[in-house]
């Protein structure tokens, strides 16, 4: 393998009602929403992303949210788990404040010694914090509901679903340049670069486990990290001249991306780290209205009649959050 990534990029879900997305990502669980755009295959549904400050590769994780959208099956072919990073100390903070929001929780350590708490998003996406014991130097976004020292620092990693892992393991190695780490029984982690948080990916082997459906509440597809334009053309040949079936480089806005399957089912992408969200809109203003790429702005009055209006919280703006409290001081005093 003469290319290889350096860690998680981001994940990409199906949600449902978009509101409730983004009351749980960005007040429940204390992400920022960094861009929220539309899908660009089909533009009648939002695409949100969520992440650190600045939106960081590494940090995101990303929604298709469609009201009503039926539910899907957790399963062999797909990534059935999300996990973030925070910090050693915060998994019983975590569970007082997810729990006083209403989310069931469940307390488990890994074979990595790893605290970790797992639970599900209002659409039934499994996710995970994880509490990994050499810590996470990560910056994250604080907010009044969750302050930076119990804050999520990232992505930690995803699980895989595969009834058998051999062939999945040879992509994740000889394609992706990852590492075998460790098995723990019927899983399998491997890690890219120097390893660690962000870097991670578990292949669960799940032979009995019923062929698991994308739809509401799953993960459509994980995309790993890829430094440019150029190495992204150089992998694509690569990938393309082992058998892959890959797609053409697609324009993302903020990143380029191309898609393909690892032998297990579940949908890779490579993305591009070297564009970034504020490439149309300032970092203090991430998120706070609807961007389009240039080919759908002439579209743009359709497409926001189509899309339910958003309520983002305040603190998602530092600039807002910091006038409206300089506005209520004044009025205090006055």
């Amino acid at each position: 393998m003469a290319i290889a990534t350096s860690g998680l990029h981001h994940v990409t879900a199906i949600g449902g009602d978009p509101q409730r997305n983004v009351d749980f990502y960005l007040r429940t669980l204390g992400l920022r929403m960094v861009k929220t755009t539309v899908n660009f295959d089909d533009p009648g549904t939002y695409h949100l992303y969520y992440g650190d400050e600045a939106g960081r590769p590494g940090s995101l994780l990303t929604f298709f949210p469609w009201k009503g959208v039926p539910g899907g099956r957790h399963g062999a072919g797909q990534a059935t788990t999300t996990s973030f990073s925070v910090p050693e100390d915060s998994i019983g903070w975590w569970k007082q404040h997810l729990e006083a929001a209403g989310v069931e929780t469940s307390r488990v350590r890994t074979a990595d010694s790893e605290e970790a708490l797992t639970f599900h998003d209002p659409d039934g996406l499994a996710i995970s914090l994880v509490a990994h014991p050499q810590g996470d130097p990560r910056e994250p976004w604080d907010t009044p509901a969750v302050p930076a020292e119990r804050a999520i620092r990232g992505l930690h990693s995803v699980t895989l679903s595969v009834r058998d892992e051999e062939s999945t393991a040879g992509m994740f190695t000889d394609g992706l340049g990852l590492r075998f780490s460790h098995q723990d029984g019927n899983r399998f982690r491997f890690e890219a670069g120097e390893g660690g948080p962000g870097t991670i990916v578990d292949v669960l082997v799940t032979p009995d486990a019923p062929q698991g459906l994308v739809a509401g509440g799953t993960v459509h597809h994980v995309a790993w990290r890829v430094p440019d334009d150029a190495t992204q053309r150089a992998w694509r040949a690569e990938l393309a001249g082992k058998g892959v079936q890959v797609t053409s480089i697609l324009d993302r806005q903020y990143f380029h991306s191309i898609y393909f399957r690892e032998p297990g089912g579940t949908l890779l992408e490579l993305a591009t780290e070297d564009i970034g969200f504020t490439a149309d809109e300032p970092l203090l203003e991430l998120g706070r209205s609807l961007k389009l790429p240039p080919w759908l702005e002439p579209d743009r009055a359709q497409i926001e009649a189509a899309l339910p209006a958003l309520n983002l919280p305040d603190e998602n703006n530092p600039e807002v959050a910091e006038a409206i409290a300089a506005r209520e001081g004044a009025a205090e005093r006055g």
